[in-house]
């Protein structure tokens, strides 16, 4: 078809189409391709037609692809922001929502709040007010804050805003919408901000708060409380401190941005014009860039804490007793002095038997009795020097700015004359003594801990010979070193068993048969051998370690004893003795008792032996637990008789049943005088009814002349030496091969 014929078509198509709209006739040459035009025309129609039908599907599926993306974007902003979308049909009560993570009911209800159920009861009143306010066109929107119940059974702080979107044609609320927020964790941050608020508000400090630049913003009530005036007057006034320059402020300024924090006692005037001491703190407060944004000032007043301290300072520092400088206070002074390298001395004092007149009198006494030596002691000292009381009986001088022998000296001898002047108390005359150990820095120590040690171990020395005071040397402290090894000593060879028991005969002196033993310890360490008896039982007497050791000496001689007796060996009684700490012991017969029940040994086996001095302490406290020994059927003994100051009126009170010479008298039997101790001794025994037992006998002589006095028993050298267990057990078996079985000795 060329160019003409196509234009010549496309004519009669369109001459055709408005034909029908024309008046006049169709052209000849149209009519003449009228079938051809017409074949034509339905063609385009047509094409037209599915051309049309083909876009507009197009379209369609465009547009609902747009929708569903529009829709999808929707809901994922919707769950993003984690808020519930509501769609509320007022009149069928429906609600349709997306996102709903409360799992709300969606179900048409009765009340006009939809799931008015899940709604915190004391809630319910605030949103129907605020749904009626809005209903009523009072407020743009609707708006509440109220607390819903979740799927868990949880209440959850939720904020619920929404609008009126469609009314009927008399204006009532048809739909509405809206969205729902879980605000809990701002109601969680309100509620802390509240506390703070209030917390901030109740402070008893006083708190400033200025902007970056030092100027007021708001301050806590506690602040009007201490410095007077109303909130208003403070506002917006830059920072300053009544009483401090302009110089100062700046050095402040300064330090805080040094450090972002400063912090000073200071001396500030109250609304009345005191003076407090006050302790000021700055800290600086920056947003999350790092900018200062606020400066927080806190004024505590300290004069309560000041006098809290001051009591502290005497309940710690001061001795309740005597009201002089304690322990505590000691060292830290003493440390003073040390540190500034000050000449001074130290004497310590500790009071001779002070424990008789607590124990006979009472500690209430005895503390009446502290506090007027102190009293008496304090006038002595000069106005550089400082008495104190280091504990128990023991009190210290430091004369400070001397090492002057003579002046220290004449200081000893005042206060051991002040201290042994008779003291009248609750109609008792009381004399006490003392013993004084003396340092003097820098030659005895260089720490205040080694000056105490020494003048300690000098005190020690000097209570030997009583009444005394001494200067520390170092032969002192060398014997001190020795006293130390031997405790570790001992609290080593307790624990690994290094005390052993060694067992002396004791013979009729009529007869040389065997009617007992003594059960002595022995001491055998496996590096330093055997130490003396003389040397360690002194120090644990002191240490207490005595007592540990006497059950040790008392097990073992009742286990060897309970051996010997089941072999036919034996039938005596074995003496152990008792120290004047174990007597002392308040569970003493417990004790014994239980030892005799763990060896299955009768009691009428044992005897024990006590110091003449032991039970002179206390007599009539002595007497009340010699008849509980002596009840279960336990033998008694003095020992050491007549080396104290025993009274005869005492002596027949006692429930003993033997009675020992020393071995000092029998070594002095070669005199005459001797001899009339020992003759004096036997007969008073004898008297009372009392067996005798002369020790430490080493010579025929000694036997003779005991056998004249009418002596019944004799232990010593003469017969044996003290002998192991073993040794003992051979004893006993050349004994009994010999003799007969022994008697028991009544």
């Amino acid at each position: 078809m060329t160019k003409t014929t196509t234009i010549k078509t496309i004519t009669s198509i369109l001459l055709l189409l408005a034909w029908p709209t024309m008046s006049a006739p169709l052209p000849t040459g149209i009519m003449q391709n009228q079938h051809l035009t017409l074949i034509i025309l339905v063609g385009v129609v047509t094409a037209a037609t599915l051309l049309y039908l083909a876009v507009s599907n197009h379209n369609t599926k465009r547009a609902l692809r747009a929708l569903r993306h529009s829709e999808q974007r929707l809901k994922s902003t919707v769950e993003g922001s984690g808020d519930t979308l509501w769609d509320w049909n007022i009149r069928s009560g429906e609600i349709n929502r997306i996102n709903d993570k409360f799992m709300m009911d969606t179900t048409p209800g009765t009340h006009l709040i939809p799931n008015a159920s899940l709604i915190h009861p004391q809630d319910l009143p605030l949103v129907e007010k605020q749904l009626k306010l809005h209903f009523a066109e009072k407020t743009a929107f609707f708006e509440a804050t109220y607390r819903v119940r979740n799927s868990l059974d949880q209440y959850h702080w939720v904020l619920d805003k929404g609008k009126i979107i469609a009314k009927d044609e008399n204006l009532n609320p048809l739909r509405m919408t809206g969205t729902i927020r879980d605000i809990n964790h701002l109601k969680s941050t309100e509620e802390r901000l509240n506390l703070f608020a209030k917390c901030v508000e109740s402070l008893t400090d006083a708190i400033a708060i200025y902007d970056h630049t030092f100027r007021l913003v708001d301050l806590n009530p506690s602040y009007i409380r201490i410095f007077g005036g109303v909130r208003e007057q403070y506002i917006n006034t830059e920072f300053k401190l009544p009483g401090y320059d302009a110089q100062f402020i700046r050095q402040i300024k300064a330090a805080l941005k040094k450090s972002e924090h400063w912090q000073e006692e200071l001396k500030l005037y109250d609304q009345t014009g005191t003076m407090l001491p006050i302790e000021i703190s700055i800290d600086e407060i920056k947003n999350n860039h790092g900018h200062i944004t606020n400066y927080v000032v806190v004024f505590s007043d300290l004069t309560e804490r000041k006098k809290a301290e001051s009591q502290l300072h005497n309940l710690s520092n001061r001795d309740r007793t005597t009201g002089l400088p304690n322990r505590n206070l000691f060292f830290t002074n003493l440390k003073k002095l040390v540190d500034q390298k000050r000449d001074h001395a130290l004497l310590v004092f500790d009071l001779d038997n002070f424990k008789k007149i607590n124990d006979s009198l009472g500690h209430q006494l005895g503390d009446s009795l502290l506090a007027k030596l102190a009293m008496r002691l304090n006038k002595l000292c000069r106005q550089q020097d400082t008495f104190y009381r280091l504990g128990g009986d023991e009190f210290a001088l430091v004369m400070s700015g001397t090492n002057d022998i003579h002046t220290i000296t004449k200081a000893a001898k005042q206060f051991l004359a002040v201290i042994a002047t008779p003291f009248k108390m609750a109609n008792h005359e009381l004399v006490i003594t003392s013993s004084v150990g003396i340092v003097l820095f820098p030659e005895d120590g260089s720490t205040p801990e080694i000056l105490l040690k020494n003048a300690d171990t000098a005190m020690y020395h000097a209570k030997q010979k009583g009444n005394h005071y001494l200067f520390f040397n170092d032969s002192m402290n060398e014997q001190a070193v020795k006293r130390l090894q031997i405790e570790n000593l001992m609290r080593f060879g307790l624990k690994e068993d290094h005390f052993v028991v060694y067992y002396q005969p004791k013979m009729d002196i009529a007869t040389g048969a065997l009617v007992g033993m003594e059960a002595l310890v022995r001491f055998i360490t496996p590096k330093k051998g055997v130490i003396s008896p003389g040397l360690f039982i002194p120090i644990a007497e002191e240490t207490g370690q005595i007592v540990e050791i006497g059950e040790v000496v008392l097990d073992k001689a009742c286990k060897d004893v309970k051996r010997w007796i089941d072999q036919g060996l034996f039938n005596g009684r074995v003496a152990v003795n008792l120290s004047a700490r174990q007597f002392s012991l308040p569970d003493l017969t417990a004790r014994i008792d239980l030892i005799l029940q763990k060896n299955q040994l009768p009691s009428y086996f044992l005897e024990l032996e006590i110091t003449e001095g032991t039970v002179m302490d206390d007599p009539q406290e002595a007497i009340s637990i010699m008849r509980s020994l002596s009840s279960r059927g336990i033998h008694l003994a003095m020992d050491d008789f007549g080396t104290g100051y025993s009274s005869l009126a005492y002596l027949k009170q006692f429930p003993l049943n033997t009675l020992k010479v020393d071995k000092a008298f029998v070594d002095d039997m070669n005199t005459e005088r001797g001899c009339n101790m020992v003759d004096s001794i036997v007969t008073i025994a004898h008297n009372l009814g009392l067996h005798v037992v002369a020790e430490g006998v080493e010579h025929e002589e000694q036997l003779h002349q005991l056998q004249r006095l009418n002596c019944q028993t004799i232990q010593g050298y003469y017969y044996a030496k003290p002998l192991s267990a073993q040794e003992f057990e051979q004893f006993l078996r050349s004994q009994h091969s010999e003799k007969p079985a022994l008697q028991l000795v009544n």
